[in-house]
Formats: structure tokens, sequence, C-alpha cells
């Protein structure tokens, strides 16, 4: 439990136009994404699109990345699903394949926290792997104080929880109780870690991985100053980026770098023409869009 800290991003996952997991291309991504420094990834998520696969192309997901991450890397895998029994059955397979680590996210719907709790319960005991719960407001408005965040926490099997908010006084005190918290805003990561967050869970860590590890070791050795710096260049790049769908963007960009991961699961739609040429040019204007593209813009 120790090792779960640090920079994960929250891998997209490559799928034909069938839905069927892309091999190749997701070891390109890891590779990629390891070659910067990162500390694990977070496997099958929204960003991942963990919930609009089937179970057997989410568990091939998780096959590469258990099997592709060296020693000492977390996998951790988001099991949440729209039934209890499935999210139950991938947690399984996520310990028998070799994940460090379980995550969902609370339940889609309109459910009261006693049954969300029940959920996490059914679903943290389903392995003896450690368990990540997910608070995000917007996505489950049950779960309603720092205390229901705790009664969570102290379930068997969880450690803690991604944190998707800008209530960073909760987050501080969520840490004092001892539970792991990893940061889930990217254009917020420095001012989670500030509070006590143990590192950061994140879509556009996919892009720009090399930018977060240095903000999280700047912050893990005081140097907030230049931490603070690295956010800023973070997040005039994200000003660009959150102006159109993230996910598309995030599939599209890393295509133009080179590892293409096909277009989003349908019912996501992909840019139009007008809003990919507008995009490459915006994010060009970036020092890290630029980097990344590896293109220049006429003035």
């Amino acid at each position: 439990m120790t090792q779960l800290q640090g920079v994960m991003p929250a891998l997209v996952t490559p799928v034909n136009e069938e839905g069927v997991f892309q091999h190749a291309p997701y070891e390109r991504l890891l590779e990629r994404v390891y070659a910067a420094g990162v500390d694990g990834v977070y496997v099958c998520g929204q960003t991942g699109e963990g919930l609009q696969m089937s179970l057997n192309e989410r568990k091939r997901a998780v096959e590469c990345a258990a099997g592709y991450s060296g020693r000492g890397k977390q996998v951790i895998v988001h099991v949440g699903a729209s039934s209890t029994a499935d999210a139950v059955e991938l947690a399984r397979h996520a310990a028998a394949a070799g994940a460090t680590a379980v995550s969902s996210l609370p339940p889609a719907g309109h459910y009261s926290f006693e049954e969300i709790r029940a959920y996490y319960e059914l679903v943290a005991a389903a392995s003896d792997l450690p368990f990540l719960v997910y608070y995000f407001p917007s996505l489950a408005a049950a779960i309603r104080t720092t205390e229901d965040v705790l009664a969570l926490c102290r379930l068997p099997n969880v450690v803690g929880l991604k944190f998707t908010d800008s209530d960073f006084f909760r987050l501080w005190s969520i840490r004092r109780s001892g539970a792991l918290v990893f940061n889930g805003s990217d254009e917020m990561l420095l001012a989670g870690l500030i509070m006590g967050a143990n590192g950061g869970i994140g879509s556009t860590y996919n892009l720009i991985p090399e930018s977060y590890v240095e903000l999280y070791r700047s912050a893990r050795e005081g140097r907030w100053q230049q931490a603070r710096l690295v956010q800023d260049r973070i997040n005039e790049f994200l000003s660009v980026i959150l102006r159109y769908p993230v996910n598309p963007v995030i599939k599209l960009l890393l295509k133009w770098a080179g590892v293409d991961c096909g277009a989003c699961i349908p019912p996501r739609r992909s840019l139009t023409a007008a809003e990919e040429a507008e995009l490459r040019i915006n994010v060009a204007k970036t020092d890290l869009g630029l980097a990344l593209l590896n293109v220049s813009v006429a003035p």
C-alpha cells in the first residue's frame, strides 16, 4: 500500500470500430508514459471508456497493462460496471491478472448513501487487493460529507480514494485520517499536493506525462515555486484542450503524436474537421502543445 503514490495516467484504451481492444497501440502508449517516469497507470476508467466496453475487452486491456508494467509500477484497475456482479467479476480478474489495486466509480444512478456503501463493500471484498473508492460529487450526490467519505474508507480493503473536487479542505481532512488520496483534477494537481494528496490520476497525463512527473517531483522536494511554474504551463495547455470534448481530443492528439488509439466509442463523437484544424493551431501556440506535436505554426 505504501507504493500507491505518485503520477498515474488514466489511460485511454485503443479499440477498433467494432469496439475490440487493440494490443499494439496500448503497448506503445504504456511505453510512452513509463518512459516519462510515471509511477503506474489507471486502467479502464472514464478516460479509458471502461464502462462502454464489454467485460471481455476490459479484461484484455487489464492483462496487457499488468503484463507490460515493470516491477515497482502500479496498475490500478477501474472495475465499476452497470451491475455489482460484473464489478465483482472484474475485481477478481484484476487480482488474477496481477494488478496492484482496484478502484470503482460509485454505481451509476440515483442511489442512497447506504446503497452506495453496500456496493463498495461487496466490490472491495471481491479480492484482497487495496481498493480506492471514487469521490466525485457531480456523479454521486449522495456522498455528501467528509464523514460519508471516511465511512467508505473504513470498509475492509479500502485504503483511500480518487478525489475529483475543488474542496481541498475536505481533501486535507481525509488525508488527516490516514486514507490515501489521489487528486483527480489535472488543472489543480498542485493544489491537491499542497493539501497532502499522495499523487494524481488524470486523463491529460496521457499527453504530457513528463510535465506531471516534474510537477510531482518538485512538490515532493519542496520546490513549490518550480511546481507552480510547471502547473502554469500545464494549465495553458489545458485551457486549449478543455474547449473541446476531452476524450476525443486526447485520442486525436495522441494520434498526431504518433500513438494512434483510434476513435472514442459511440455515442461519444469525434471532432469535426473544422474543430481539428482549430485545435492543431491553438495547441501548437502553447509550449507543451508545440513539444507534443513537434510542429511549428506561422505567426
